[in-house]
């Protein structure tokens, strides 16, 4: 998008405004199928826990794409959004089993990362088939709290646990339809997840009734100018040779299966905030904003860059800015970030606001959440509104205190 479209719907909307970019979204995928188009079944299923805004879903469902959800809601949003159950995987952590048993009811697939659950779904339901999720015990992502096959992870089975998977699967008689595994985000290296793709092609020749294997996600996109990503289409090259090859061993055409997120979304999110005002102190120029970590709280949560740029003012110029948020606590988006001049009024974008961002706002402070834009079609659709007092008190329920308790008589 043009820095004059996002100016303009931030001036026609206010802010603080979140802006997807169709056009990206699309590119995107079709850029992780052109990068895989050797695997004779490919299927995508895009992380709806990324951005999961109907509309978004729709957008997806119109590409080809399926779903992959963590929650019982994502669920029904994903049927909500035209999906067929068979378009959608539940891949939960931690849930119940009830809430495991009401997704199969559902007619969506199942993947189970508990032993224990997974016993006792194969007990009560051994006609469901269930795909089975693997720690690999291999370390990728850019930060801890994004890093999810190491040993430690709370996620996966353990691949030293193979042969309890084998008793449950032999004294249950359930039917083990896939095999998944996810290493975490932001990967660099393609070798560790080649290398974390052959323990789980090892481990899938132990099953003999599989429909798919997915090989989860966790691409890096760029962040900011000359900054590096994984190189999708030498792993689409690599990988799809080496899952061919299994395939002819397995002796059956399976389906190659992804559930990017970020990858998919990251880079379509423009997040455009207002400049409230411009604080100079003995050492630092701060520019502080309408917004807060309440709307994205990436930075503070694990660290992640989101480029900010002043559309208001494209060709001033640069100063050092630190610009922080409204909220009581710190809430620091960028530390002395060299940014075209800037003045109070002036619209500031924040790169990289597809992915986990709007998907974890809160109300914290009492703030509203802010409005959702898709650019589609060389136009603003809202797809979320902003806001309002009414949606704080919506759910809350006012204690009539000034009826006091009646003192009990005597006689």
């Amino acid at each position: 998008m043009l820095e004059n479209q996002l100016l303009k719907i931030a001036q026609d909307l206010g802010s603080p405004v979140y802006v997807y970019d169709a056009a990206k979204i699309e590119s995107q995928y079709k850029r992780l199928t052109d990068a895989f188009k050797d695997v004779k079944k490919l299927k995508l299923n895009y992380a709806v826990k990324a951005l999961s805004n109907i509309s978004i879903l729709k957008l997806f469902k119109s590409l080809g794409s399926g779903i992959d959800t963590v929650s019982i809601q994502e669920v029904q949003l994903g049927l909500a959004a035209g999906f067929s159950p068979d378009q959608i995987i539940f891949t939960p952590n931690g849930v119940s089993l009830d809430e495991i048993e009401e997704a199969a009811q559902l007619g969506v697939k199942i993947n189970i990362d508990n032993l224990s659950i997974l016993e006792q779904f194969g007990t009560k339901h051994p006609n469901v088939p269930v795909c089975i999720r693997i720690n690999p015990h291999v370390m990728a992502g850019g930060n801890a709290n994004i890093s999810v096959g190491h040993i430690d992870s709370k996620f996966g089975i353990s691949i030293h646990q193979i042969p309890h998977i084998l008793r449950i699967v032999e004294n249950t008689k359930m039917t083990i339809n896939g095999i998944h595994m996810h290493t975490g985000s932001d990967i660099l290296d393609i070798e560790v997840f080649l290398y974390a793709s052959e323990i789980l092609f090892e481990t899938a020749k132990q099953f003999k009734n599989l429909d798919f294997i997915d090989f989860g996600s966790g691409f890096k996109v760029p962040y900011k100018a000359g900054d590096i990503e994984t190189n999708i289409e030498e792993l689409g090259k690599k990988l799809s040779s080496r899952f061919n090859d299994f395939c002819k061993e397995y002796g059956k055409d399976l389906t190659l299966a992804f559930e990017p997120g970020k990858f998919l979304v990251s880079e379509s999110g423009n997040f455009l905030v207002k400049v409230n005002a411009v604080k100079q102190t003995t050492s630092t120029v701060f520019a502080q904003i309408d917004s807060g970590f309440n709307h994205l709280i990436r930075p503070m949560f694990y660290g992640s860059h989101h480029d900010i740029v002043n559309i208001s003012n494209p060709s001033g110029r640069e100063r050092f800015y630190t610009v922080v948020g409204y909220i009581c606590e710190t809430d620091t988006f960028g530390n002395n970030r060299r940014i075209n001049e800037i003045t109070e009024g002036d619209i500031l974008c924040f790169k990289n606001a597809g992915a986990y961002c709007f998907s974890m706002a809160s109300n914290y402070n009492s703030r509203f959440r802010p409005a959702e834009v898709l650019w589609y079609n060389d136009k603003a659709h809202v797809i979320r509104k902003a806001e309002t007092f009414d949606d704080i008190l919506r759910n809350q329920i006012a204690i009539d205190f000034s009826k006091k308790k009646e003192k009990p008589t005597t006689v």
